[in-house]
């Protein structure tokens, strides 16, 4: 019996990666520590190379949020493939931290950050795809992104 690889099922979503985004501070976009894979905060980038922008609340609703999440991802999807050359390499994910450039009055912020998960578990499947996870709402984000997510996955 052969197994669906996590790198078959996003080739099965026929999805578009941005570009992997080049460091912007002295960071690094991503770090192997044993077995682990400490992945920084990404922004929405799509694939011109451009930034998704806004407030949710103001600019965008939380459908509009949760759009930007799965943006995300595969922000991080294109990061992971640059740096580990497949999406084969990673386990499962370990923990995700969902920050969400939103107006004070907006509550829904797991709800935005499930459009990151619910992504990642169409990859690594429902139990290694899902991991912990924190969603929390921020007074703004740089260059007025909407949504930054930081994510630990374990390495295969």
């Amino acid at each position: 019996m052969t197994s669906i690889t996590p790198h078959h099922r996003f080739e099965s979503l026929a999805l578009t990666l941005p570009p992997a985004p080049k460091p912007v501070g002295v960071y690094k976009p991503c770090l192997v520590v044993g077995q682990h894979l400490y992945v920084s905060g990404h922004g929405p980038l799509l694939p011109d190379g451009t930034l998704m922008r806004g407030r949710v609340g103001r600019d965008l609703d939380a459908d509009g949020g949760k759009t930007a999440a799965r943006q995300v991802a595969l922000t991080m999807l294109a990061t992971l493939i640059a740096n580990l050359g497949s999406l084969d390499r990673v386990k499962r994910v370990i923990k995700v931290l969902g920050m969400v450039n939103c107006t004070g009055d907006f509550e829904k912020h797991p709800y935005v950050i499930n459009g990151a998960s619910e992504l990642f578990a169409e990859i690594w499947g429902a139990d290694l795809g899902i991991g912990v996870r924190s969603a929390v709402g921020m007074g703004s984000l740089p260059d007025d992104i909407p949504v930054e997510i930081e994510a630990l996955f374990e390495l295969a």
